[in-house]
């Protein structure tokens, strides 16, 4: 895996663990992997996890020379977080600069997540970049000026492998005072994750799960908390676009910018402290506040 597994206690040796998947002796038609799942409070799967699972999984069909670079995925059932998963994966194409895979996370026999995506053999081409969002504290300067949560919201994410530090304010416990469709949030994983690019590729994945649903809720002045407000991911696409290390400080600057017919669509950028675009992320949610 490329990083020291540490105690059980270990948040981060656990998600590790959940990503070092097994792979069948056997290949006929498809490639198949099996791995775990880590422990949620609300007895569901991290939605992180299977994205993170399913990249790894399609990434060891394909050649050393080939990264990814896009995913698009469903989520179709609510997964058990105390069961294990099967993921299949059919190569459906492989060409001189580019390879596709479709990967299918399984769990009772039936698929809770579907997935295509895409390598690529990396060759020399235009390069451009959208600018970091200018004045945004130091995830330091956040961490310093952070407000208490309640004890419980508190444990949650120290439980957590992703450090987490809202820029705006975390809406855990309380509304945002100004309704916005838009936040900030400082990320990395809680300890060093090796140097091995495929791990800090689908840890981004896992990463890009976390917060973004939040600018939707932030959109109409609603914390999680609200007794009734229920929320769950519908489908996820993420681009990768540069190298980076997910357990160095990434900047996740996210925007709503459309909800409706309890539907509600984030966006996000991922930035390296000194600004590098890394990744961008797309997920639509569904929304149910009560009247």
């Amino acid at each position: 895996m490329g990083a020291d597994v540490a105690d059980e206690n270990d948040a981060v040796a656990m998600m590790l663990s959940v990503l070092d998947l097994a792979s069948s002796d056997a290949r006929t038609t498809e490639d198949i992997f099996t791995g775990g799942s880590h422990p949620m409070p609300s007895g569901r799967i991290f939605g992180g996890q299977v994205l993170a699972q399913a990249i790894i999984a399609a990434d060891r069909t394909t050649d050393d020379d080939r990264v990814p670079h896009s995913m698009h995925g469903y989520f179709l059932r609510p997964g058990d977080a105390t069961r294990g998963l099967t993921l299949s994966v059919d190569r459906i194409h492989d060409g001189r600069s580019f390879s596709t895979r479709r990967t299918q996370a399984f769990q009772n026999g039936v698929p809770i997540f579907s997935m295509i995506s895409s390598f690529e053999r990396e060759d020399p081409g235009l390069d451009h970049q959208s600018e970091m969002p200018p004045g945004i504290p130091a995830p330091e300067t956040v961490a310093a000026t952070a407000p208490d949560l309640h004890p419980l919201s508190r444990r949650l994410l120290d439980s957590s492998p992703i450090e987490v530090l809202h820029v705006d304010g975390a809406i855990y416990d309380t509304a945002p005072t100004t309704a916005s469709p838009m936040q900030n949030v400082w990320m990395r994983a809680r300890r060093s994750l090796g140097d091995d690019p495929a791990i800090h590729r689908a840890v981004l994945a896992y990463m890009s799960d976390l917060t973004i649903q939040e600018t939707v809720l932030r959109a109409h002045g609603v914390a999680w908390s609200l007794p009734g407000v229920k929320v769950a991911s519908l489908d996820h696409a993420m681009w990768w676009h540069r190298p980076a290390r997910a357990d160095e400080w990434l900047l996740y600057a996210q925007e709503s910018p459309s909800a409706r017919g309890g539907r509600g669509l984030a966006r996000g950028r991922l930035f390296t402290r000194d600004g590098v675009l890394v990744a961008t992320v797309a997920q639509e949610i569904m929304i149910r506040v009560p009247a």
